[in-house]
């Protein structure tokens, strides 16, 4: 009875070891796709286009800033199209696509290249980090959603590279002028900090 209790610990804390090195190492690799964003040429453009699933994408030479976060995420082998589309597909009433954009069923062309969908999302499977105005709280990997002027959400990734000051981690986001690494983690209010893995 006590080695089964022992060895259930122990192949229970392996488990969790194993977790964490593989989280490490989405995260790691999450970080270089997104800076690898940073070295495509897109314009930004938020239009309605069908593509195809799994995997579907717009055009590579357009895109917004959760095409950021979806292209890296794709990138480590996580398809957030599929993941989104499949809760979405179970749990409508959670998400807020009736309520602000009047939708009545899930639409996988479009679902996860929405802020407001993809906090739902991180929220109930990554963790829910806390969001505060000090920079050591945001770690590279970390997920961060703003409210930026005109009631617009937006997205960024949180790299391993810091200001000139050394004081706040830098931004990997498209905000109008295509994907880029930023000092502006603080420049507007943020709404959403979170960690996915997909672990």
């Amino acid at each position: 009875m006590k080695i089964t209790y022992v060895l259930s610990i122990f192949f229970s804390v392996c488990i969790a070891a194993h977790a964490d090195l593989l989280s490490e190492e989405v995260i790691v690799d999450l970080i270089k796709a997104a800076k690898e964003r940073t070295l495509h040429i897109v314009r930004y453009d938020g239009s309605y286009i069908t593509i195809s699933y799994p995997n579907g994408d717009v055009p590579s030479n357009i895109g917004v800033c959760t095409d950021v976060v979806i292209r890296s995420y794709r990138k480590v082998g996580i398809d957030l199209q599929k993941k989104v589309h499949e809760d979405i597909s179970r749990n409508f009433n959670q998400y807020p696509s009736k309520r602000i954009w009047g939708l009545t069923k899930p639409d996988k062309n479009i679902d996860h290249r929405r802020v407001p969908n993809l906090q739902v999302f991180f929220n109930k499977y990554g963790d829910l980090l806390p969001v505060s105005n000090n920079p050591d709280d945001y770690l590279p990997g970390d997920l961060v959603t703003w409210m930026l002027p005109g009631n617009l959400s937006h997205i960024g990734i949180v790299i391993d590279d810091k200001s000139r000051d050394g004081k706040r981690p830098l931004i990997v986001h498209n905000i109008g002028a295509g994907p880029k690494i930023n000092d502006m983690l603080f420049d507007y209010p943020i709404t959403g900090h979170y960690r996915y893995t997909g672990i």
